[in-house]
This record gives C-alpha cells, sequence and structure tokens, in this order.
C-alpha cells in the first residue's frame, strides 16, 4: 500500500518510465472526505479509460466544505484510497487545485463525474482551469456516468456535524435558497462602487516561545521566534470586497512618514484604488500582539498610534478628499475604530451624503469609554458584537433584542447585526420590525481579530442589492467563521471560498 503512495516531488520520476511503456495516465481528482460507493464505481469507470489510474487528493487545510471538514485527514483520506486495488497511485496535493498537478503528471484522460460537464456547477471556478490545463497538456476531458453520492450529504446527514439548530436553520435556507441561482445573484455585485473609509490598522503578530516566570519580577517572560505583518481596518475590508466587487477605493489615512504605504499597495488587489491623507505628526497605526505560539494565545498588545483628532489642516483636507468622492460611490462602508480620523462632523456627512451606509464602530482598548456610535445618526446597516452594543447602552442585563431595538430608536438603523460568538448572530429589521437568528458554523477559533470586518464587507453589499435578510445573515456569518479559523486579516474571504462553503453547507 505504501507504494501506491508517490511523494510530490517524485511524481515525473514514477511516471516517466509507465510513459515510455507506453502506458495510458488516467488522473482523477478530490477530496474524498467520505469514501463510498459512489467513488469506488467512479474509479472502476476512470480505470477503463487507460492503464495507470491515479488519484490526488486535496490537502487539509485548503478543505472549505462546511463546519469540521476535512471529517478525515489527509493521511486517512490517502490510507483509505491506497487501500483501494482499482487505484495505483495516490498524490497529497501542495494546493488547492489540480492544475499544478495536471502539469506534472500531464495524464492522457482527466476524469470527473458526469455532474461536472456543465461549468454551470463549477462554483469556485477551479474545475474549469483544470480542464484547461489537461487540453494545454494534451489531455483528454472524460466523464464516467455512475450514480452521484455526495460525501458532503452523507457526512451533514449522518455525522452529527450540526445541531438541532443549525439543522433547523439549514433546512430553511434551503426553501429560499438555491445555490445554482445564487451564483448568478452574486455576479449583480460586480457592478457595485464602494468606498472604504476609516483606519488603516497594519496588524504585527510576534509569535513567542513562553520561558516562563522571570526571576526577578513577577511577569512573563518570552523568546521572539518570528514576526508576521497583516493588513487591518479598512485594507482587510477592502480585500474581503475585491472577490466580490469591480471598483473600490479606500480613503483613509497614513503616518506622515507614509509607513507601510508600499506594503498595503503591493498586497491589494488591481481593482482597489487607494487615496490617503499623510496625518501631521502621526504614525501609521500598527497594532502589535505577542502570541505563544503553542497555543496561539495573545499575551500582550502594544498599539503604536496618536489616537487624537485630527489637527485642522488635516481634517479640512480628509473632509475636501470625502466630498470630492462620496457621490461617485453606491456604497460606502466605514470601518470606525474611534481612532480619531471619522469626526462628528464627518459621520454627519457620511449619513446624509452615502446612497447606502454601513458601518463597524468598533470599542477597543483604547476607545472604550469614549467612542460612540451614536454620533452617527443614519444607517443602512451596522454589525457590532454584543458587548460593544451593551457598552453603548450602559445595560449588561437586558435581553439582547430588546437593545437592538433601543438602539434602532435611538439612531436610525435600517439594519442592526449583533454577533454573539458561539451564540451566533442576530439581525433586526427596523422597518419590518423583524428579528433574524443565525447560528454560528465556525469549526475552529484560531484568532478573533477580523471576524467583524469580514461580516461587514459580505452583508453590506448583500443588504445594499436588497438581498432577503435571513440571506445575508447567513453569508455574513459564514464569513465571519472563515475568518476566525485564520490569524487576523491573513487571507481575504473570496467570493469563490465563501459559495463553496456555502454550497457543501446546503447539500
Amino acid at each position: 500500500m505504501k507504494k501506491k503512495v508517490i511523494d510530490y516531488s517524485n511524481i515525473k520520476k514514477v511516471l516517466k518510465p509507465l510513459k515510455k511503456r507506453g502506458k495510458k495516465i488516467v488522473h482523477c481528482h478530490g477530496v474524498f472526505d467520505l469514501l463510498h460507493i459512489g467513488h469506488i464505481k467512479h474509479f472502476e469507470s476512470a480505470k477503463n479509460f487507460g492503464d495507470i489510474l491515479i488519484v490526488t487528493v486535496t490537502p487539509d487545510k485548503f478543505v472549505d466544505k462546511g463546519l469540521s471538514r476535512p471529517h478525515f485527514n489527509s493521511q486517512q483520506r490517502i490510507e483509505g484510497l491506497a487501500s483501494i486495488e482499482t487505484i495505483d497511485f495516490v498524490i497529497l496535493n501542495k494546493t488547492s487545485n489540480a492544475v499544478d498537478l495536471i502539469k506534472k503528471i500531464k495524464p492522457d484522460f482527466y476524469c470527473k463525474g458526469l455532474e461536472y460537464k456543465s461549468f454551470k456547477n463549477d462554483i469556485t471556478g477551479q474545475i474549469r482551469n483544470e480542464f484547461l490545463a489537461v487540453k494545454k497538456n494534451g489531455g483528454k476531458l472524460v466523464y464516467t456516468n455512475d450514480p452521484i453520492y455526495s460525501s458532503s450529504s452523507i457526512i451533514n446527514e449522518s455525522a452529527g456535524i450540526y445541531n438541532s439548530l443549525q439543522k433547523n436553520f439549514i433546512n430553511k435556507v434551503k426553501t429560499i435558497l438555491n445555490p445554482k441561482n445564487f451564483i448568478q445573484q452574486i455576479t449583480k455585485l460586480e457592478n457595485l462602487k464602494v468606498l472604504v473609509l476609516g483606519e488603516t490598522i497594519i496588524d504585527k503578530y510576534v509569535f513567542c516561545e513562553a520561558l516562563g516566570k522571570s526571576g526577578k519580577e513577577p511577569h512573563l517572560v518570552l523568546r521572539n521566534l518570528n514576526e508576521e505583518v497583516y493588513p487591518g481596518g479598512v485594507i482587510a475590508i477592502a480585500r474581503n470586497l475585491s472577490d466580490f466587487c469591480k471598483k473600490i477605493t479606500v480613503l483613509s489615512a497614513l503616518g506622515q512618514n507614509k509607513e507601510y504605504e508600499k506594503y498595503i499597495k503591493k498586497i491589494l488587489p488591481k481593482n482597489i484604488k487607494t487615496k490617503f491623507l499623510y496625518k501631521t505628526k502621526s504614525p501609521t497605526i500598527i497594532k502589535k500582539r505577542y502570541v505563544e505560539y503553542v497555543s496561539m494565545h495573545k499575551v500582550l498588545g502594544v498599539y503604536t498610534m496618536n489616537d487624537g483628532l485630527l489637527d485642522k489642516k488635516d481634517q479640512l483636507i480628509f473632509e475636501k478628499m470625502l466630498v470630492k468622492e462620496i457621490k461617485k460611490y453606491d456604497l460606502v462602508v466605514v470601518s470606525d475604530y474611534g481612532h480619531g480620523l471619522v469626526t462628528k462632523k464627518m459621520a454627519k456627512f457620511l449619513c446624509k451624503n452615502s446612497k447606502f451606509l454601513a458601518l463597524n464602530a468598533q470599542a477597543n482598548a483604547s476607545s472604550a469609554g469614549y467612542h460612540s456610535i451614536q454620533k452617527y445618526k443614519d444607517v443602512d446597516c451596522v454589525v457590532m458584537n454584543d458587548a460593544e452594543l451593551r457598552y453603548e447602552l450602559r445595560d449588561k442585563n437586558e435581553k439582547i433584542e430588546i437593545l437592538m431595538k433601543k438602539l434602532t430608536n435611538m439612531i436610525m438603523i435600517r439594519n442592526l447585526i449583533v454577533t454573539r460568538g458561539s451564540s451566533g448572530a442576530i439581525l433586526y429589521n427596523s422597518i419590518k420590525k423583524k428579528y433574524f437568528n443565525c447560528p454560528a458554523f465556525a469549526s475552529k477559533v484560531v484568532d478573533k481579530v477580523g471576524a467583524g470586518d469580514s461580516m461587514l464587507s459580505v452583508m453590506s453589499i448583500l443588504l445594499k442589492l436588497k438581498f432577503q435578510s435571513i440571506i445575508a445573515l447567513f453569508l455574513g456569518s459564514l464569513a465571519g467563521a472563515l475568518s476566525v479559523g485564520e490569524l487576523s486579516n491573513k487571507v481575504p474571504i473570496g467570493k469563490k471560498k465563501l459559495l463553496k462553503y456555502l454550497y457543501h453547507i446546503l447539500k
């Protein structure tokens, strides 16, 4: 069985003599999270096209098919496949799709199930790219016509992954949303012109090894192992939106020395334009977090910033920039951390002049007690967490629904979304006076930083185009679930990734 498993680096070495002998290579690719009779029949039919059947497997980190997936890890999936007599070789892939593998293997036949013959079922676009790679490398696309079984459906129904709340919610969504039609609806988002306004934040993560308590003083001693830099604030939001909308502009501020401007422009997709104010006598905001690398727990945060109001000259410059830009956009997304960029005057202007205003006004360690969402008086969409809502209204014990209604009455908020961690999220539509609840769908929590930004990104564009509240809340919650599975905003929430997650949950 071990002889069947080929290391990625040895592919050409193993296949070269077989091809010299005239052997025809058949290639199948997939996750194969749960081996079933459908897979067996598929492999048997595929083998009939040639002499050697190679099955390649998606690694764990690229499996984004829903809660607690993959059900079986890479090693378990490889061992299961290697035990099947029909299969000659098994290879663990290194990427999210088979394109690079196809270039290495150069199969005579690339085989998929008949359900993939139409690209309408290709949610991610990856299969299309794989097929193009096959043709380019001289291969032929072939299909098996065996009974179709879905691993996701079997796992979703039988593995006890979803609790009763999640199952009931999923079944409700299934009656409303057809995933295939939804893909077409999502394409309408491309034409939205979006302005993202607020603080630019650079998130620095310092990964450390805990050495223990200091021998002289009562504090923890850490050894610095390495550092990583991630985009935060409006830069993270813009990256999340870039895969959904073609035209995005960031209006923000950097330090007077333009720190990290080159880094920001390097990581941003080409469809995002930036317009920066360079703040007088202020640095670019840097939030450094010291992380114990084994547990991934943060032990200390150090902020580098001037969180006072902009000086009068800078305020005037930024206001002029906003006045010039705002009428060009269908949607304005504001990420206001209370670090001095968005003044009361500017908030009033945004409420009055935005065609659709979406807002995340966060309370954090430096702004708690001072930063209030109430400087915004007319907002289409607000995302905040349970603690921020309670802090805003100075109420620790009241039911969350009552507090949501109270805040929307104080400020005109048409859609108020409150996230509640493992308890999920609630949307209150103040126009219809209706509440919508969505359970949590995060399978693992690596880092909560960026979850609110991810949710705001997705929900703002869906609510702008008047998607149903429950669908917008569901997609926003899935975006948040994907976000907390990664450190900070390391990986943006792409359209393909989100739709794939949705598609497999609804199977």
